[in-house]
């Protein structure tokens, strides 16, 4: 205990007098969450700018751009005559859609043929894209029952709404009401901040230390630093409480600022969220090993937060990823992180319905608990034979 308490307040020496360490332990953890957030607060686009084509110029077609128009995601900047016209708007990014009604639109409509209309959008942005298709499809499906009851004049009214719309559909959106990005993406951004953050600083840690030491160990030559596993718990004293603290700003805090949702059990957010702590912690002391300068970190790790994203199976469905991404994805806390938390916290889960996360994560803990042992002892030999080659 004397060791781990020696080692513990040298640690946390260095952690507070460093401003790299500081701003990735603290600094990066409280402002990163709140600008991402922020800035994705909107949840959903409104007034799109478009433009629209209506060669048909009929009372039909104008209804249909009247309903088009009149839907909060679409804002019509210009009315043009062909195709090519209005691509020189899109090309000019004045615009990000065009809707085109071609000249036959009400002639089809009125010989009991189908019409056709034509939406051509920037898939650069995909929210726009979603947002203007749900308008179009719509605006078409209401315009078609409409059309439909017209040709029922001495039908009943449930008669024309059956042949209308012979199968109701009601869409329900479970755990995002709203379908806004926010809610979707920022969970798993939260859980991705804390790994990150924790890999960023304690390499900074290990770098400067290296730096510092003429013979670029990772442990300076004391009495205290004799054991391997006294080493790694002196350390995890200091970085478990400052993450618990911040935990609450990043898992607690922030979604209640934005108002995200938030429907599951604080105390089974709690119990799944510490071996998440552990395993990061754990996982961010073994990594800094390969850490052998002060600002090697920053190259090394920033740039994974990105595809850690997506392998994770948040942002894009685990069932289109490669076999391969999907067993490399488990090797890193947040995977199992971003899929324990989102379901307790979006969705309401229990602990036992998260078991095989929840395990999983106390699984890499053990893990990296045990490598960064190993590595240590490995450190501890290389003094020794350096103590021994200077007497």
């Amino acid at each position: 205990m004397k060791d781990i308490f020696y080692i513990f307040r040298r640690e946390f020496y260095i952690v507070f007098r460093d401003r790299g360490v500081l701003t990735f332990f603290i600094l990066l953890t409280l402002a990163y969450p709140l600008i991402y957030t922020y800035i994705y607060s909107n949840e959903v686009v409104r007034e799109i700018p478009v433009a629209v084509i209506d060669q048909a110029q009929t009372p039909l077609s104008r209804e249909f751009v009247r309903r088009w128009k009149a839907s909060p995601n679409v804002k019509v900047v210009a009315h043009c005559h062909e195709l090519e016209e209005a691509k020189k708007w899109m090309y000019r990014k004045k615009i990000y859609a065009i809707l085109e009604l071609p000249a036959d639109f009400s002639q089809n409509i009125r010989r009991g043929e189908q019409a056709h209309v034509a939406l051509f959008c920037d898939m650069g942005a995909l929210l726009n894209y979603k947002a203007l298709l749900q308008t179009t499809s719509d605006v078409a499906m209401e315009m078609g029952k409409e059309i439909q009851v017209e040709h029922l004049p001495y039908a009943s009214r449930i008669q024309q709404e059956i042949t209308a719309s012979p199968v109701n559909i009601k869409e329900v959106k479970l755990y995002n009401p709203q379908s806004g990005f926010a809610s979707f993406i920022i969970p798993a951004v939260l859980i991705l901040v804390i790994q990150q953050s924790l890999l960023l600083g304690v390499g900074t840690i290990a770098g400067t230390a290296r730096d510092r030491n003429f013979q670029h160990g990772m442990i300076p030559h004391s009495k205290y630093y004799k054991k391997a596993w006294n080493i790694v718990l002196g350390k995890t004293c200091v970085y478990l409480p400052i993450y618990f603290v911040m935990g609450f700003w990043v898992f607690w805090v922030v979604p209640r600022i934005f108002s995200l949702t938030q429907i599951g059990s604080k105390v089974n957010l709690m119990l799944f969220l510490f071996p998440f702590l552990l395993a990061c912690v754990f996982f961010a002391i073994t990594l800094s090993f390969i850490s052998k300068e002060r600002e090697q970190p920053f190259l090394l790790f920033v740039f994974t937060s990105v595809p850690l994203m997506f392998i994770s199976g948040i942002s894009w469905p685990k069932e289109g990823i490669a076999d391969y991404w999907i067993v490399f994805s488990k090797i890193f806390p947040s995977t199992y992180g971003i899929d324990g938390f989102v379901k307790i916290n979006n969705m309401g889960a229990t602990l036992r319905e998260v078991l095989p996360e929840y395990l999983s994560l106390w699984g890499l803990a053990i893990l990296y608990f045990a490598l960064a042992c190993l590595l240590f002892y490995r450190e501890i030999l290389k003094n020794r034979r350096s103590m021994l080659r200077c007497h």
